[in-house]
């Protein structure tokens, strides 16, 4: 009977061991992986978005790839929290706001990108803080490895919302509407479907970022290549200082030297500009 009791006890104390460390394991795998994701629709209202006359609104753009990912999201099992969701104009103060408001979770802002040049192409994610990185590889992974568009890498620039939101953020810029195949493609519902896809996958895999890089566009191996990225958080002053003497150079030569043939002068103030 003792021993009965002894062996049903040590059972006992066996099962309540496993319990709990069951329980600390999914505390801590809640904490490490997000189940919220704020997304953020660019622009809205009277901030259209893009440059003056551009033809494809950017606001429209983003806010219909942002519903698209809510869907997917939520058929994922994820919280999802809008900072818009219809066609209203919200400060990025609030918009920071709203994602820190939420505990456990991530945020994706969607863009599209624009340009006077209207060759310009390919598709950009954005992030800060280092703890974002994996974010910005996973969904720039995906998007990339989709969509018929270029890379055009991750980089890192210090945007408000990135700056302000206290969890992984990143934007993503997903194509450029002042590129006439570009703006095509955005403006197929179908390609607008593709997009949402792709950054759901990307906030999926989020933890599967390897540190190997890889130069391959498809998205196939189980580990998604670290991306390297741009820094384009320094800007300092004494390049614009640089950039504002040169100018007065170039000018000062050119009176200088009036005498020059009109093309010559032209290729200097090409190369002035340039640099």
């Amino acid at each position: 009977m003792r021993r009965n009791f002894c062996r049903i006890l040590f059972l006992g104390a066996g099962l309540l061991t496993t319990f709990l460390a069951y329980s600390s394991y999914a505390a801590k795998s809640s904490d490490s992986s997000p189940i919220t994701v704020v997304i953020d629709a660019g622009h809205g209202g009277y901030d259209r978005g893009g440059i003056p006359g551009q033809r494809v609104s950017e606001k429209d753009m983003t806010l219909d790839v942002a519903q698209r990912l809510k869907s997917v999201l939520a058929a994922s099992g994820y919280r999802v929290v809008m900072t818009r969701d219809s066609d209203i104009f919200v400060p990025l103060g609030t918009r920071s706001a709203i994602a820190n408001s939420n505990r456990n979770a991530i945020f994706v802002s969607i863009h599209f990108n624009s340009a006077t040049r209207g060759g310009a192409s390919g598709i950009e994610t954005y992030f800060y803080s280092r703890d974002s990185l994996a974010l910005a590889s996973a969904i720039h992974h995906y998007v990339v490895g989709g969509a018929p568009s270029g890379s055009r890498g991750v980089r890192r620039r210090g945007y408000y919302v990135l700056r302000r939101t206290n969890m992984p953020a990143v934007l993503v810029e997903c194509g450029f509407l002042t590129n006439p195949t570009e703006a095509a493609y955005a403006q197929n519902a179908s390609y607008r479907q593709k997009l949402a896809e792709a950054i759901a996958a990307g906030v999926g895999r989020r933890n599967s970022v390897g540190s190997s890089f890889s130069t391959t566009r498809v998205a196939t191996a189980e580990s998604i290549p670290l991306q390297p990225y741009v820094d384009q958080t320094r800007v300092t002053k004494s390049k614009k200082s640089r950039s504002k003497r040169s100018a007065k150079k170039s000018t000062r030569k050119k009176k200088k030297t009036s005498s020059k043939p009109a093309d010559m002068e032209t290729r200097v103030a090409s190369s002035d500009r340039e640099g």
